[in-house]
């Protein structure tokens, strides 16, 4: 079965940990969803606009085997001020993976739960928005079912960490050699 991919952007996300993840998870065939936060054009940090392929309250009913967090200041700001965001990563980890970036898995994931007993890292010094919290300096951290990554320069390692959770190592390998990175 193809995994389904939720990736929710929000208004400054960084474009990097959103383009990367959503790129590489479709040529490994996952179904991947691109939701808008609040519009179907979303503008990134660095003023990119990506189309998205719907808006998240039309994805709600759905279930996903994956939802992806972009990073990026505002972006996670604005994830995390939306109850339909909080909702979806909580129901998605009851039987999927959660994987989240650089100031997402502090500033969204913190105000879950799902971070609790969990090895977990993210941009350094947003720990301070989730009181307790100890990010690992840890490029990517897979930890049961949840994937959390450091900054845009973890893009890669990040999206396929989800790919060989999704599918296993030898597709995240084969998508590693086909785009040329190496480690």
């Amino acid at each position: 079965m193809v995994p389904s991919v939720l990736v929710i952007l929000a208004q400054g996300f960084e474009e990097v940990e959103a383009i990367t993840p959503i790129d590489l998870l479709r040529r490994s065939g996952a179904h991947v969803t691109v939701a808008g936060l609040d519009a179907l054009m979303v503008k990134g940090s660095h003023g990119l606009e990506i189309g998205c392929d719907a808006l998240l309250a039309d994805c709600r009913k759905a279930s996903y085997d994956c939802v992806v967090l972009p990073g990026g200041g505002q972006g996670s700001q604005n994830l995390a001020a939306s109850f339909e965001v909080l909702e979806m990563a909580i129901k998605t980890a009851q039987s999927g993976v959660v994987a989240a970036i650089c100031a997402a898995p502090a500033i969204v994931l913190g105000k879950t739960g799902l971070l609790d007993g969990k090895k977990v890292t993210g941009y350094p010094g947003t720990e301070q928005h989730c009181p307790g919290l100890h990010l690992r300096k840890d490029k990517v951290i897979i930890d049961g079912n949840l994937i959390t990554a450091q900054a845009a320069g973890s893009a890669m390692r990040f999206a396929l960490a989800i790919i060989a959770t999704l599918f296993d190592e030898s597709t995240a390998e084969k998508i590693a050699d086909q785009v040329k990175y190496e480690e």
